[in-house]
């Protein structure tokens, strides 16, 4: 026996063991190159995913560029605000965390999935902002409850604050969240952007994004293992955007808003020996402090419903006939081509008739007879049907083109329109068919299907003022970075072009418009209380056919009332501002247009008094004059 196992244990022993070590070897063999995978090939990977097990990057937004006027007082600032953020990857129970944030702050799951939904593709562990500006109650809720959910960062950054509101809105413009479609547009550019950042939406914010938007930095927060934040291990500091001064006088502007508030219109003045634009304001507005920090789907539906157009900036993209406010232009015309000359003596009936129709005059009696002088001053209707006749549809649009029509004034503020100027070859090529007489008589008063903005139309009258030429509306006076160094400087008045008008024929056509003020019959004549030394011209845009025009607007319904303009300028001796004002469905213009200007020509013009209502606080009631034709006035064009 014990010999047997003596022969036979020794050899089966021997293969066990030679199995055995060929699994070990192959199993330490099949550890080490796992190892070698791990520490050597993976290791970039998993030294980061390392790193994000105890930090978390979270971007420091830089704050936008200071805006001023031109004194220097704040239009657009940046104060601190707190955002919330999330991290995806540190969300322990998404239901809870859910509901939580629901009961802490205004977000619903709609919101938080869309953007969660938008975050995909980012680098892991980066936090996302998923609500902007909380108020400090919600604030406080979160900071209290943050320990119960894993994920959520609460960081300070810069929150864009607009000083004068609803004053500015048009002009200054909002932010928002970037779009897709702006994020890829964007790439490749100067700047770079990622989801979820802020950019300009509207006005100077979105004109001058470059200019205005600084360069943003980061930070790496430390969190515990629910990722929590425990402190800020590394800190890249933002760069803030450049700091720009506007032409605009804030004053001026308070006053025209102030004015124009509760009305649907626009106002714009200009320096008419520069272009620089002192106003600019448009109603109905809106508040772009809300805006910048996000309203929800409900709120921006009914802004971009409501039928009076809220976002649309009346004073570059309205497009109105410009009535009685282009007899001037026509009276030029007319001197220039020697249809008319300073005498000549025109019956102005209460109506003319021509192809056996009757056009009105505004005034039911008529004028008489009358110069071009006095043609102006009463606004008389049926004296400029006869020399417009005589002049013509083609020689009346080349004139007017001069003066700025049909074509965008270069301001450098998005979506402005063209307008339109009329004429035989236009309707030849728009409609297939010839231009009637009948047709250059609604345009010989600024009817018809010609069309102009409130910006051009101030262009025009400001070249009446200084003499001839037109200027392209300024807005920027300077640009210059955070530490003062200069990028962009105003250098002086850049031209349009010169309306090529005799200076003899310009005196005659602002004398006509200083006598609309200063003349006994003038259509504005109660401005001439206000002693500004006001010229300019009153005009009511027909809406609608009426059977016959009354002074009760009120009697009217309010879709079918006439526009009402005023444009002029002032001093009439020495122009410092030239303004226009046009109020929808206002009526007369003197009565609706007229008094609205005189308060821009009051901020600007006069001194700074305790008594005179107007402040550039914009916290502070506006107390702005009733200031209007008294009842036994004559209410015209």
């Amino acid at each position: 026996m014990n010999g047997y196992f003596k022969d036979k244990e020794p050899k089966e022993f021997k293969q066990r063991i030679f199995i055995t070590n060929v699994i070990v070897v192959l199993v330490f063999f099949t550890l080490a190159v796992r190892l070698w995978y791990l520490q050597v090939k993976e290791n970039e990977h998993y030294n980061e995913l390392s790193l994000n097990n105890s930090t978390r990057l979270v971007k420091s937004p830089a704050p936008r560029g200071v805006i001023y006027d031109r004194l220097g007082i704040k239009i657009a600032e940046n104060r601190p605000g707190f955002d919330l953020y999330l991290v995806p990857e540190d969300v322990k129970d998404w239901v809870k965390t859910k509901a939580m944030l629901k009961e802490l702050v205004e977000i619903d799951d709609e919101t938080i999935e869309e953007k969660l939904k938008k975050s995909k593709g980012r680098p892991p562990f980066q936090a996302i902002t998923l609500k902007e500006d909380l108020s400090w109650e919600e604030t406080v809720r979160v900071e209290s409850y943050k320990y119960e959910m894993p994920g959520i960062i609460l960081d300070v950054a810069p929150k864009r604050s607009y000083i004068f509101g609803e004053t500015t809105a048009h002009l200054i413009g909002y932010l928002g969240e970037i779009s897709e479609k702006e994020l890829k547009d964007r790439e490749g550019g100067p700047i770079r952007y990622s989801q979820g950042d802020l950019i300009g939406k509207y006005g100077l914010e979105k004109s001058f994004e470059e200019e205005l938007k600084g360069i943003d930095g980061g930070k790496d927060v430390e969190v515990d293992a629910l990722g929590r934040k425990i402190k800020v291990v590394k800190y890249a500091p933002s760069y803030p955007g450049n700091n720009m001064k506007l032409t605009i006088d804030i004053k001026t502007q308070v006053a025209a808003w102030a004015a124009l508030n509760g009305k649907v219109g626009a106002a714009v003045a200009m320096d008419p020996k520069t272009g620089k634009v002192l106003a600019m304001v448009s109603t109905p507005t809106f508040d772009p402090n809300a805006l910048s920090t996000g309203i929800s789907k409900d709120e921006w539906k009914e802004l971009i419903e409501n039928p009076l157009n809220i976002l649309n900036n009346r004073a570059i993209q309205g497009q109105y006939p410009p009535a009685s406010t282009y007899k001037p232009i026509h009276a030029a015309a007319a001197l220039e081509e020697k249809v008319i000359t300073p005498s000549t003596m025109i019956l102005s009936g209460p109506s003319f008739r021509f192809a056996g129709r009757d056009y009105r005059d505004w005034k039911e009696k008529g004028h008489g007879i009358i110069n071009v002088h006095r043609a102006i001053v009463e606004s008389s209707d049926t004296f400029f049907y006869q020399v417009g006749l005589k002049l013509g549809i083609d020689r009346l649009a080349d004139y007017t083109k001069k003066f700025g029509f049909g074509t965008k004034t270069g301001i450098e503020l998005l979506n402005e329109k063209s307008g339109l100027v009329p004429s035989s070859e236009w309707k030849q090529k728009a409609y297939g068919v010839k231009w009637y007489e009948g047709e250059t008589i609604s345009v010989s008063v600024g009817q018809g299907y010609m069309l102009t903005t409130p910006l051009q139309l101030l262009g025009a009258y400001a070249a009446i003022a200084n003499g001839g030429t037109l200027y392209k509306p300024q807005l920027i006076e300077e640009i210059k970075t955070p530490d003062g160094r200069e990028l962009r400087k105003y250098t002086g008045p850049e031209e349009n072009g010169h309306l090529g008008i005799s200076e003899a024929t310009m005196a005659i056509v602002r004398d006509g418009l200083r006598g609309v003020v200063h003349d006994d019959g003038g259509t504005a004549h109660f401005l001439k209380a206000a002693n500004l030394k006001i010229a300019g011209k009153t005009g009511t845009a027909q809406v609608s056919r009426l059977i016959k025009r009354t002074k009760n607007v009120e009697s009217i319904a309010y879709k079918h009332r006439d526009h009402a303009w005023f444009a002029g300028f002032a001093p009439y001796d020495d122009p410092q501002i030239a303004v226009v004002v046009i109020v929808e469905h206002g009526g007369f213009g003197a009565s609706a247009a007229a008094p609205v200007a005189r308060e821009l020509f009051k901020a600007y013009l006069e001194k700074d008094t305790p008594e005179s209502g107007i402040t550039t606080d914009p916290n502070a009631p506006q107390v702005v004059p009733i200031f209007a034709p008294g009842k036994d006035e004559e209410i015209g064009d």
